[in-house]
């Protein structure tokens, strides 16, 4: 979640010495598998990337194909040991001894503001987060984001979580002072000097001493009632030119070839958009925010929509790749998006919860169960002030 640098965040201190449907066509055509997005595959253990119309990853729905390709079957391990942070020239961010969690059915969950936000916040969480975010990066052949911006001096990044996406893009901006914002206190103690966290909640006003030249916000599906209302926040902290970056996946996961009707998993999909609508989450308003950037008064807004299938069933390299990375991700995250959601507001205890949920897995590893979800990439700018 956002935070402000003023008196409403709580600042993490460091030491004084230291808009479309998914069926039309997307704005933008699939990136070239670059050197860098070869070494984020090598990093999540899944193979190799390789460039070419047949591998490259799907931006359209039909360019997924069932298939084995037995030169990538690599891809279907469930290994992330690989993954880790690299440490630059550092200061340390020290957590408060005042930030407590709320412990239910097992797992963490964020005392500040508690309730907000469904989803845990413990090691278990932290570690399929950095899973995501990896994907993410392949995603976009080894980029943080599409925005074309140049050198912003100040980056906010809402719903931070574990930070990583703060931390990597400070390492690569040096000239940047990146702001990460959560609810949970969960970020590195050893982040670089031009990084730092706080806690706080988006939904408050928000009181920054000065705005931000780009603004990034990355798997919110789950966080806010009003979305419109956050773009317009988002675009009134923004200097003029500066840019807001928005990637987000749709509910519910779609197959094109009716595999996916009829299982465990696309009654998952049904029961999470209905538990998340009862307290005001609309899971499905990800393909609507390039309209809100529009009504806010965005410009130059583009948007780019790409299929991840959420096994290795797909033919091509990379879309085993990112299939074998979204099943582990969502192994795990079925259990963080589900326990909270169903428990609380369902109605359910926890043991029917985990049958239900070992055959959601079952469908979610099946290769005969095509099914893909839909990944949205938007981004906009603030208009130059005009002259009188």
């Amino acid at each position: 979640m956002a935070s402000s640098d003023e008196t409403s965040a709580v600042p993490i201190p460091a030491p004084a010495a230291t808009a479309s449907t998914p069926g039309s066509e997307p704005g933008v055509k699939p990136l070239e598998i670059t050197e860098q997005a070869e070494e984020e595959a090598e990093a999540v253990g899944g193979g190799e990337a390789t460039s070419g119309a047949t591998d490259e990853f799907s931006a359209y729905p039909s360019d997924l194909e069932a298939g084995t390709d037995t030169s990538d079957s690599n891809t279907d391990r469930d290994d992330d040991s690989a993954l880790g942070t690299s440490v630059v020239n550092s200061t340390v961010s020290i957590r408060s001894s005042i930030y407590e969690y709320m412990e239910e059915n097992g797992r963490t969950y964020h005392a500040y503001n508690s309730g907000k936000y469904m989803l845990p916040n413990d090691e278990r969480e932290q570690d399929r987060l950095d899973l995501q975010h990896h994907s993410f990066r392949i995603m976009l052949n080894g980029k943080l984001g599409l925005a074309p911006i140049k050198s912003p001096n100040r980056v906010l990044d809402l719903a931070t979580g574990t930070g990583i996406w703060a931390i990597e893009f400070a390492q690569e901006h040096t000239e940047s002072t990146v702001i990460g914002t959560d609810l949970s206190p969960i970020q590195p103690m050893y982040v670089p000097p031009n990084c730092k966290f706080e806690v706080d909640d988006a939904e408050n006003d928000w009181t920054f001493s000065e705005p931000f030249d780009y603004i990034h916000a990355r798997a919110i599906v789950t966080c806010f009632k009003d979305n419109r209302a956050m773009v317009q926040k988002i675009f009134d902290n923004l200097t003029p030119g500066g840019y807001f970056e928005f990637q987000d996946p749709c509910f519910p996961m779609l197959s094109d070839d009716k595999t996916l009707d009829g299982t465990a998993l696309h009654e998952w999909n049904t029961l999470m958009v209905e538990s998340m609508s009862r307290i005001g989450r609309n899971l499905k308003d990800s393909q609507n925010w390039g309209q809100y950037m529009k009504d806010a008064g965005f410009i130059d807004i583009t948007e780019t929509r790409l299929y991840v299938p959420v096994n290795p069933w797909a033919k091509g390299k990379k879309n085993k790749l990112l299939g074998a990375i979204s099943y582990q991700n969502l192994s795990e995250g079925i259990t963080s998006l589900s326990t909270a959601a169903f428990t609380r507001i369902l109605g359910w205890d926890q043991p029917r919860l985990e049958v239900f949920l070992a055959k959601v897995r079952e469908d979610l590893g099946s290769k005969d169960v095509h099914a893909y979800g839909v990944v949205y990439f938007v981004y906009g700018r603030k208009p130059e002030e005009t002259k009188d």
